[in-house]
């Protein structure tokens, strides 16, 4: 069953202007102003104005006389729409091969099938956010079993992530009020009239005379949201992308033919691409039904790549997973992520160069829904910050690790704390106890004093480390550190910890 996620832009219009100039301050509050003819409106506030007790719908002089220092922008609906289509094809090459917009102010995409390569549905979700969070988005994201719940719940719940389970539709959205299920405006304004005020009130009358007085508008929403009738959604395209697609006046079903027409179209994409100069690193398998439903297959490549055999083996190890129902009646293939790639100069010399390659290895496992990065080293004396993930098949980097301390060849992902037993301020300790194990110390060396990056985080600007290699009676060595110098409370809590393990 297919898991559709919406993500709610509340502040679209506000944060556009933000984006559009950066150089506008965090706290000056913003509002939005729409006019039509004489009449001037908000029309959307940020989070600033709203604090202040502007809201949506208040007259421009009224908001602007209740605070002085509002900024007001006069409303651009094509920019939101520019916008908003920008930030959907964005979401198309991160997330999804199934994303639309959802106007005027979301996005719709359907994540069957590509929640376990982020850790589940509340990991991705809460991952979204983030990410929408960090380019200055304000965004409310929400999984449900169909496009109409999980818009409703985006747009009803004041939370950031929501997650509706499987089969749990009717309960979430029974108590949710009827303009979410994105009814003309109109017809939400006569229901009010009648009386109706949930969503849950409306399923539950008589679908004869909604339909006699209202048409079929309503009954067709409240199939869509219980999933009683589909809503495909189209996913969103620009003219750079590089697309092929094969119809087929009779619908194909074999797992045989399928890989045959996925072969020809891997072929002819490849082509498009050698035209252009460009190889792929993000291909999308879209089949469509006959039934109106649609599934996708993603492939990605560490390196871009336009090898017809080895693009086809990535979609052919994965078809198993296309459900053709009662047929396939189209499958397309679409170059997400494109790079430019230019053609190699073979040697001609009668011996084999050594050219070992592990990206398709790495396209392997990618395509598998694992994770494959590298570590590469980070200007940092804070050891957790001297580590940084990179792409598997990037270029090799010329920084390199100080090497003038020993450091362990397993860094804890997190300090670990422990008891220790030592004298204040500069002594290691001769015990510790870690995961209610007791060490006895046989040899000692430090301290190290690392000072925290006070130009990154004003509680680092006293804080120190005082970091120790110690060796147990065992001989197992550890990396241990007391937070603070022992003798000033400012400088850290004076706790110890453990952060490494020395082979």
């Amino acid at each position: 069953m297919p898991r559709v996620v919406s993500i709610f832009l509340p502040d679209l219009s506000t944060d556009r202007i933000r984006r559009a100039d950066p150089s506008i301050p965090v706290e000056q509050a913003i509002a939005v102003i729409a006019r039509s003819g004489s009449k001037r409106w908000v029309s959307a506030a940020d989070a600033a104005a709203r604090k202040a007790g502007v809201h949506v719908g208040m007259p421009a002089a009224k908001a602007q006389a209740l605070f002085r220092g509002l900024m007001l922008v006069d409303a651009d609906a094509v920019l939101d729409t520019n916008a908003l289509e920008r930030i959907t094809l964005w979401a198309l090459t991160q997330y999804s091969p199934i994303v639309a917009v959802d106007p005027p102010d979301g996005i719709v995409m359907d994540t069957e099938g590509a929640d376990h390569l982020q850790g589940g549905e509340q990991m991705m979700i809460t991952a979204i956010a983030n990410r929408f969070r960090a380019k200055g988005l304000t965004a409310r994201v929400a999984i449900a079993d169909t496009w109409g719940a999980a818009h409703a719940c985006a747009r009803a719940i004041e939370r950031e992530t929501v997650i509706v389970p499987r089969g749990e539709t009717v309960r979430a959205v029974e108590q949710l009020p009827i303009h979410l299920l994105r009814l003309p405006d109109q017809i939400v304004v006569d229901l009010r009239t009648l009386g109706f005020k949930t969503i849950g009130e409306l399923s539950a009358t008589p679908r004869a005379p909604l339909t006699l007085r209202f048409g079929p508008e309503i009954g067709r929403r409240l199939d869509q949201m219980y999933a009683r009738l589909a809503e495909p959604i189209e996913p969103v395209r620009s003219p750079e992308l590089i697309e092929v697609s094969r119809a087929f006046a009779e619908p194909i079903g074999a797992a045989e033919t399928i890989n045959k027409y996925v072969g020809r179209l891997v072929t002819q994409l490849v082509s498009e691409l050698q035209r252009k100069g460009l190889g792929v690193r993000r291909t999308d398998l879209i089949v469509e039904k006959v039934d109106g439903a649609r599934q996708a297959i993603r492939a990605g490549t560490a390196k871009p790549a336009r090898d017809v055999a080895w693009l086809t083996k990535l979609f052919r190890d994965r078809t198993e997973k296309i459900e053709p129902g009662f047929g396939i009646e189209r499958l397309s293939l679409v170059a997400i992520v494109t790079q430019p790639l230019e053609e190699e100069q073979r040697s001609s010399s009668l011996v084999e160069e050594d050219t070992t390659d592990i990206t398709p290895l790495i396209d392997v496992f990618g395509n598998r829904g694992q994770r494959v990065y590298r570590v590469a080293p980070f200007a940092s004396d804070v050891p957790e910050r001297s580590v940084q993930r990179i792409a598997a098949a990037a270029t090799e980097r010329d920084a390199n690790w100080v090497h003038h301390w020993p450091r362990p060849v397993r860094l804890l992902h997190k300090p670990d704390p422990i008891d220790a037993i030592a004298l204040m301020p500069d002594k290691p300790p001769v015990s510790i106890t870690w995961r209610g194990k007791r060490h006895r110390i046989a040899r000692a060396d430090g301290p190290e004093r690392v000072f925290g990056e006070w130009w990154k985080r004003d509680s680092e600007l006293e804080a120190v480390r005082d970091y120790f290699v110690v060796e147990d009676e065992r001989g197992q060595r550890l990396w241990v550190f007391r937070s603070g110098d022992g003798v000033d409370p400012e400088t850290g809590s004076h706790r110890w910890f453990i952060h490494g393990i020395f082979a």
